[in-house]
């Protein structure tokens, strides 16, 4: 009975759509044909995947996550976030953190306890919020918590005093571009506006080794197989009808004795949670983390993924993100000077032309190749 219950769950969540199953058949072929494609085919080989690839689609991924995170909380409970730039940012910062200690005396200036940018800037002790950050269990915590706490607090004060709507958004955007200024302060011990950079290895490994950059690759996969998998978790749990209760009629919810702000918190700090792990995951295959991460341009063009994927989705946020960003990759090579006016106006067209995003072609068709099926099967009489 526990079994067929199991598997009845599983199809209904996975496998009830068909942009579920083409996402994740494409997750998992990008985990085995990449990896293999760079470690394993010959070098001179026409399906040999290059080094520069492998750690571009990883940073996709990342990208990717983020994108999740932002479409969970917009698309599912109706919460405009342009604030999650910075806890991309701040996961980032966590594992920088750490492998900026783990560099030790093999820095410029060979000092074994503090970072090279402490040493040119006269400082004479590790800052007490850098302690800890040489264990890597300690960072990875970090880059769950850090996060999280930022959006709980932030959270609670916004969603019990009502904010919501536009107004959230703004203040949201504020703190964003509040941490981005104090961060760009060399007093603030995080490395100003260069950031923290010159990266050797984790965990012992080089990070400029193809094996690292394969582990790293599978590790954003993973984490965003996982992190795909919680958020249909939550969405078509009992808790996600409620969400959409909300998004769609909060004070019908708040009136029926739901008190909303719990729901809005805790989702939201969720989101955080997954954004900061896609920052984690996305600073060691770079190799830089700096205060631009921090910029409201990035938030918002986060959302801008998740519009252009299709919201409500989670799988076209996803696919938003990876898109915008390979069409990023390809016109700032060739014609750098008109990318942003090529994004704006592939957002205005979207929008106008498309208000559910790319994902919204497939499922009108999907749902209308339904109706047609249904009507088809229909009794004359």
């Amino acid at each position: 009975m526990n079994t067929s219950r199991s598997s009845s769950l599983f199809q209904s969540l996975f496998l009830s759509d068909k942009g579920t199953k083409v996402f994740l058949l494409v997750l998992f072929g990008l985990l085995i044909v990449i990896p293999v494609g760079n470690l394993l085919v010959p070098v001179g080989s026409t399906f040999h995947i290059p080094n520069y690839l492998v750690g571009l689609l990883g940073k996709y991924l990342c990208f990717a996550l983020l994108a999740l995170s932002v479409d969970l909380i917009w698309g599912f409970c109706g919460i405009l976030s342009l604030g999650h730039g910075a806890f991309f940012a701040i996961g980032g910062y966590a594992i920088g953190m750490h492998l900026m200690r783990v560099i030790g005396p093999r820095g410029v200036y060979g000092d074994p306890v503090l970072p090279d940018f402490m040493v040119f800037l006269n400082w004479t002790e590790l800052p007490w919020f850098w302690l800890g950050f040489d264990m890597f269990w300690f960072s990875c915590l970090m880059v769950l918590a850090a996060p999280g706490l930022l959006a709980f607090i932030f959270g609670w004060f916004a969603f019990r005093s009502k904010v919501s709507g536009v107004y959230f958004s703004i203040i949201s955007q504020a703190m964003t571009y509040a941490l981005m200024l104090a961060f760009f302060r060399n007093d603030m011990g995080f490395g100003g506006n260069n950031g923290l950079t010159d990266f050797k290895d984790v965990l012992g490994f080089d990070l400029k080794s193809n094996e690292t950059r394969a582990v790293l690759f599978c590790l954003s996969g993973v984490a965003l197989l996982l992190g795909f998998c919680v958020c249909r978790l939550i969405v078509f749990s009992k808790i996600g009808k409620l969400l959409i209760a909300i998004r769609d009629a909060e004070p019908r919810a708040r009136f029926i004795g739901y008190r909303t702000e719990s729901y809005k918190v805790f989702l939201f700090t969720f989101s955080a949670v997954l954004a900061g792990i896609a920052g984690g995951l996305y600073v060691p295959q770079v190799g830089i983390i700096n205060p631009s991460e921090f910029s409201p341009l990035k938030s918002i063009e986060i959302v801008v993924w998740v519009a252009l994927g299709g919201r409500g989705t989670l799988y076209g946020a996803a696919a938003g993100a990876i898109t915008v960003n390979a069409l990023k990759s390809y016109f700032t090579a060739i014609a750098p000077e008109i990318w942003l006016f090529l994004l704006g106006g592939l957002f205005v067209l979207v929008t106008i032309f498309m208000p559910k995003g790319l994902m919204g072609i497939q499922l009108n068709g999907f749902i209308k190749k339904k109706q047609t099926i249904l009507l088809s099967d229909k009794d004359p009489r």
